[in-house]
């Protein structure tokens, strides 16, 4: 496969030789007297031609450390580390994909490849990593985890992300042993596979339900903590009973297509639902205090840019998700839209069209809402017409500059590594309706209106929909707590690092005082495994699938 035999050439270039790593040491130094990286580097090439990477440095960094050569240096690591915007925003973020299988959607827009689940190519990034491990859960994650930290990233906080079609329409006993096996990845990433239940559950055949109680729970002090799981499915998937199902495999944060909110161009595109289930999931998934992520697509069949402009302004209408992704339908010769585009009936927008569209519609992102994607990371090559920038988030940002105008979002002002000023820091509570709730999105603001922490705290109304999960009943509900910084080591200290300066728990005072003045007695919190003990410190008691707290009046 050729994207194994680019990884195998890279491992054989970047190996540390002992010349190369007498480089790397006299790099590092250099490094750590102030030199900048990539100029010290391009100054000492590799004999033969080439440099040193990243990787090598981190990895000559560690050998170092653990020979007495050096001491632990965080400062020097920053400046080393690959790519570090993958874990400024908090956690490590590991990617996993599950096997192929048979998706209840029918939309024309979404690629059909039968050795992918269904909308995934096998020449995307982490669809191709997928693809080398014929999907195994274990061995993704391990292989991941080892990866981020040869980059120099700490892997002791994890966010893990389960996709692949429709997660609900697995068979359940395929979903619990999928989940089991990538925390006991994370449980025991460098040492060899435990036997019991490596191989997956056959369709005609009747096996033992997996522990997946005894693995959360080893989970709870490991090295390498869960503190998210999300999965992405269908908005008319989800009930009642299959969000229990969710809590009980740890699910904490849940992605849907919601894809439009007009009615006409779902049932074009053969969607298979319509607004009202998206509308219904939402408030659900709220209910139950998930943390929702919507998939928004424009240029489907049917639409306009300026249809699509309106569309959007929809979203912030009781639908009010916490997280969206922008995905701008792409046409590709293996969906059934390109019989459409063949006969005239579909033109995709230009890349001019879609980045003035995001450029008018970004502004408009309430604060509470964090844009995680502006495009699918789809090879150029698979498009057949339309955009190819898989940069639109670069390209939206200069248009917006040229135009003056900024963006409120999450991720437009997270602090991610700036250093943080106690005294600054600014409580904000941002207070909305949705979903038959009253959300407050609750913040730590520097004065330049940094984001340097947030809590999403939930008051159901008496119409909220009934999840019917003892836990929440009367229950105010903690949606999500986030403090930003790089990502840390439990236990480390850096000074300023938002995440270590008991913003957390500052944030937990001012949910719990807000519930109390809304006359709730009691407070749940939708906690990831690695997370629990975190809560349990704080006064929070186990429950059935939450952890609650009482109020004292």
């Amino acid at each position: 496969m050729e994207f194994t035999e680019k990884r195998q050439r890279w491992k054989r270039i970047n190996a540390l030789t002992p010349k190369k790593l007498e480089l790397a040491h006299f790099l590092l130094e250099k490094i750590r007297a102030g030199e900048d990286v990539m100029t010290i580097v391009r100054r000492h090439p590799l004999e033969g031609g080439g440099y040193l990477n990243k990787a090598a440095l981190v990895a000559a960094y560690e050998q170092m450390v653990a020979a007495g050569t050096i001491e632990p240096d965080g400062v020097l690591l920053e400046k080393i580390r690959m790519k570090p915007m993958r874990t400024l925003s908090g956690v490590t973020t590991v990617t996993v994909l599950t096997k192929p299988y048979p998706c209840p959607g029918k939309c024309i827009f979404c690629p059909t490849d039968v050795r992918m689940p269904k909308s995934y190519l096998p020449d995307e990034p982490g669809a191709m990593r997928a693809l080398e491990h014929q999907f195994d859960p274990f061995t993704q994650v391990q292989s991941r985890i080892r990866a981020l930290k040869n980059l120099g990233h700490p892997t002791d906080k994890i966010e893990l992300l389960i996709l692949g079609g429709t997660w609900s329409s697995y068979r359940r006993d395929y979903q619990e042993w999928f989940v089991k096996r990538c925390f006991d990845a994370m449980n025991d990433p460098h040492h060899k596979e435990n036997e019991d239940h490596k191989e997956e559950p056959k369709e005609d055949s009747v096996v033992s339900a997996v522990n997946l109680v005894e693995t959360h729970s080893i989970n709870e002090t490991s090295s390498h903590r869960n503190v998210g799981l999300v999965i992405e499915t269908r908005p008319d998937e989800i009930t009642p009973d299959e969000i229990k199902w969710l809590r009980h495999l740890g699910v904490t944060k849940v992605q849907m297509g919601a894809q439009s909110f007009d009615d006409h161009i779902l049932e074009i595109n053969k969607r298979g639902h319509d607004v009202e289930s998206t509308r219904q999931a939402t408030a659900l998934l709220r209910a139950a205090g998930f943390k929702i992520v919507l998939h928004w697509m424009p240029n489907l069949l049917g639409a306009t840019p300026q249809s699509d402009r309106e569309d959007f302004a929809r979203m912030w209408a009781d639908f009010c998700p916490d997280e969206i992704k922008i995905y701008p339908n792409q046409l590709l010769a293996n969906a059934e839209l390109y019989e459409y585009w063949q006969r005239g009936e579909f033109h995709p927008y230009t890349t001019e069209d879609l980045v003035d569209l995001i450029a008018d519609i970004k502004p408009s992102i309430p604060r509470y809402c964090r844009v995680n994607r502006v495009i699918r990371d789809i090879p150029g090559n698979n498009v057949v017409e339309g955009n190819t920038r898989t940069s639109l988030r670069q390209d939206v940002q200069a248009e917006m500059k040229k135009r003056g105008t900024t963006c409120q979002c999450i991720r437009c002002r997270e602090v991610k590594g700036k250093i943080v000023e106690l005294s600054s820091l600014q409580l904000h509570d941002h207070a909305y309706p949705a979903g038959k709730a009253q959300e407050h999105f609750i913040s730590f603001n520097t004065a330049e209106d940094g984001l340097a922490g947030f809590i999403r705290l939930s008051l159901p109304s008496k119409d909220s929909p009934d999840t019917g999960m003892a836990d929440l009943s009367g229950a105010a509900l903690i949606r999500e707590v986030h403090v930003y910084g790089q990502s840390l080591a439990v236990g480390a200290e850096k000074t300023g690092a938002a995440q270590h300066v008991g913003l957390g728990t500052r944030l937990l005072e001012e949910a719990e005082r807000v519930a109390k003045q809304n006359g709730f007695e009691k407070i749940a919190v939708i906690a990831a495994v690695g997370t629990r003990q975190y809560y349990m410190d704080r006064g929070f008691e186990r429950g059935e699938y939450y952890l609650v707290k009482g109020i004292k009046r």
